[in-house]
């Protein structure tokens, strides 16, 4: 039954639940500003792909491990004026050679990762020298009563959620996987507050992460 759930249930819930408005606002705050050759790890449905600057980008390569849910991507890419691929696989090993991207883009998707540090160090090793990760994540509230909710709430909501985990401290994972953040922005946006603290930011690797 879970199986069938997360097939043919979960890929709709999710394009529903990070489709919000309050989210797309918070898309529309980092999307923008990636340049070149891009990866989007997590690119799910494609909600991101109307906010790429089609005069900055060249390429989008969108990364998931869910044919599911990139299906319904589809339309999304059709309608962009810049090329658009997918690529079925987990982030832990990314199948793409070193120095590779211009660009990494990762919006609510740390979250869902198994293992989210050896995820990050891909991202470090894929990525150009001079190049920046943009990413805009939910993740740990800083108030001790949401955090308990938090926690609290975690285990089934990873289970209803494909593996989202409501907890996660998103810079801290960041740092742990060879990336020096730049910049960083947070609030509560609109919602139910233990799903909705947001991380966002810029951030380049570090000499030991690449």
């Amino acid at each position: 039954m879970i199986g069938l759930y997360n097939r043919y249930v979960l890929p709709h819930v999710v394009h529903m639940a990070c489709g919000s408005k309050p989210t797309m606002r918070q898309r529309a705050k980092i999307v923008p500003r990636a340049q070149g050759r891009v990866l989007e790890v997590g690119i799910g449905s494609g909600l991101n792909l109307p906010y790429y600057d089609a005069a900055s980008v060249s390429e989008v390569v969108g990364l998931d491990p869910s044919p599911e849910i990139t299906d319904l991507a589809a339309s999304a890419a059709n309608a962009v004026e810049f090329q658009v691929r997918f690529l079925h696989s987990g982030a832990e090993e990314i199948p793409v050679g070193d120095d590779d991207f211009d660009t990494l883009v990762i919006t609510y998707t740390l979250c869902s990762i198994p293992d989210p540090v050896p995820a990050v160090r891909e991202m470090a090793r894929v990525l150009k020298p001079g190049g920046r990760l943009l990413f805009c994540e939910h993740g740990a509230a800083p108030d001790p009563p949401v955090r308990r909710w938090q926690d609290r709430i975690d285990p089934l909501w990873r289970r209803l959620g494909g593996g989202c985990r409501l907890n996660r401290r998103i810079p801290d994972l960041i740092e742990a996987g060879g990336f020096s953040i730049s910049e960083l922005e947070t609030m509560y946006i609109p919602g139910w507050r233990p799903a909705c603290y947001n991380y966002w930011g810029t951030a380049q690797p570090t000499s030991t992460g690449r």
